[in-house]
This record gives C-alpha cells, sequence and structure tokens, in this order.
C-alpha cells in the first residue's frame, strides 16, 4: 500500500494511460466492465472505491452515470481533483461513509488486490450499492498476472504490495457476501496480444485474461431483469 500512497506515484499515474500499452488496456477494461454494467438496467448511480486519480470515475461519469469516486489516499484525490470533473470524498474501502444501498452499484476497479481485509471490504460495498457489485481486477492465473509479479523482484513498482487473484477465488469471495439467490458474472480480456487476434474483439469467457471483469447481481436486480 506504500507506493500507492506516495505523491510521486500519483502526479505520474495518469502519464501509463498515454502509452501504447496503456491505451490498449485501458479499452479492453472499459468494454469488459462496461458489458458487466449493462446487467444493471435499473441503475443510475455507481460510486468506485479506491478511485485513484479518477481515471475510471470520470469515465463513468461520461457514461452517463452518476458517479462518485472515493479513496483513502490524499495525494491520489488531489491529483484526480486536478485533472477535475468528478465528485470525490476521502474514506476507507472497510467503513464507507455512506448509508445502506446509497448508490445502485458499488465498483472497484485494480482496488482488490491492494487491500488487506477483501471480504470486509466488499461487504460494505455490498451494503452501500443496492443492486450489486462490480469489480475489476488483475488476474494471478494470467502472462499479465505472471508478468506484474516477477517485475517486482527486479525493480520496485506499486505492485509490490499487490495480492492477484484467480477466478475462482473471487468467484468465492463474492458468493460469501451476496444473498444466497444472486448470481455472480464474469468475462476476462487483456491477453497477450498475439492471442488477441484469434479472438472476437470484446471480453470473453474464457479463465485466463489478464483483466477479470466481474460483477454481484443483487436478487431484486435479477427481477428486473426477467
Amino acid at each position: 500500500m506504500r507506493a500507492v500512497y506516495d505523491k510521486e506515484v500519483a502526479a505520474v499515474y495518469e502519464s501509463w494511460y498515454e502509452t501504447a500499452e496503456g491505451q490498449r488496456a485501458d479499452a479492453l477494461e472499459k468494454a469488459a466492465l462496461e458489458k458487466l454494467l449493462e446487467g444493471f438496467p435499473s441503475a443510475e448511480s455507481v460510486l468506485e472505491v479506491g478511485c485513484g486519480t479518477g481515471h475510471f470515475t470520470r469515465w463513468l461519469c461520461n457514461a452517463g452515470w452518476t458517479a462518485m469516486g472515493l479513496d483513502l489516499s490524499a495525494p491520489m484525490l488531489r491529483q484526480a481533483q486536478a485533472l477535475n470533473g468528478v465528485p470525490l470524498v476521502q474514506g476507507d474501502a472497510y467503513r464507507l461513509p455512506f448509508g445502506d444501498g446509497a448508490f445502485d452499484v458499488t465498483a472497484l476497479v485494480t482496488t482488490l488486490e491492494f487491500l488487506d481485509r477483501p471480504r470486509a471490504a466488499l461487504s460494505e460495498a455490498a451494503r452501500v450499492g443496492r443492486y450489486g457489485i462490480v469489480l475489476g481486477v488483475l488476474n494471478r492465473c494470467s502472462i499479465l498476472g505472471l508478468r506484474r509479479r516477477v517485475s517486482g523482484l527486479f525493480r520496485d513498482t506499486i505492485y509490490d504490495s499487490a495480492r492477484f487473484y484467480s477466478l475462482g477465488a473471487l468467484q468465492e469471495l463474492l458468493r460469501i457476501v451476496g444473498q444466497e439467490a444472486a448470481r455472480v458474472v464474469w468475462r476476462t480480456t487483456l491477453y497477450p496480444p498475439w492471442w488477441q487476434r484469434l479472438l472476437p474483439r470484446r471480453a470473453v469467457h474464457l479463465p485466463w485474461g489478464g483483466f477479470i471483469a466481474i460483477a454481484l447481481y443483487d436478487a431484486s436486480e435479477l427481477e428486473t431483469q426477467r
């Protein structure tokens, strides 16, 4: 967590999205998340927990959502504020400063990896998001996940303190948090470029993509979808 809170990291965090790799990843990740968000037809508002510099919060706002970003890091929030355009609040993922069902959906995008108590954070996300949760998580069982872990052996990166998840581990976490009637839906993206060319230009149901987009749909929202 130390590197994520570092003001030097906050100042340059957005620059990665300007690289060729960053632009490709950004487009694919957003496409995967957008598909899951379409599964909440009644939803209008979303809280992004661990918003960092507000990159995905701004995207959600531009996509028509009433979105708010929350982060514990003051340097990250200052950078997000400098980039402007979204409501922001400083807060703890384990104690969200909102009432039950204050938002329609709670989103955590590349946030769960940096939380010591993922189950507690997801329970809070479920409490605040009346219709469910959307997660974007780096896949432990992928070439990208292996690259991120190996890079930390040779140099300091923001992933030094990250905990990577497999698809199965995420499904289990969400099923523990969700009600019995809730449904978990997933897809993955960010395959190696040479492999991605063989796949449809969208997220697919193969468990080895570098980025897992996974959603917990509350039972009440499932009724709306029928």
